[in-house]
């Protein structure tokens, strides 16, 4: 649960850059040099990259809840 959590949340954020990054893409044009502005290899490595690291951020909290037991979480309520 924690996991799908922050794995959703960091794919509704990739899906959103991306869009952004595409949109905005002709008036950064000009800063770049020796990469398309919409270049799919850079945006998948970019988005791919993105993606590993929040799901290895997620997996620190998922892992911690899991050694939690429940009775004596809801005890301490």
């Amino acid at each position: 649960m924690v996991l799908a959590e922050g794995v959703g949340l960091a794919a509704v954020g990739i899906v959103l850059g991306l869009a952004a990054a595409i949109g905005a893409g002709r008036f950064i044009a000009s800063y770049l040099y020796g990469v398309a502005a919409t270049d799919p290899v850079t945006l998948a490595a970019v988005s791919l990259t993105l993606g590993g690291v929040a799901v290895l951020a997620s997996c620190v909290p998922a892992r911690r809840a899991t050694a939690v037991d429940p009775i004596l979480a809801l005890r301490s309520d």
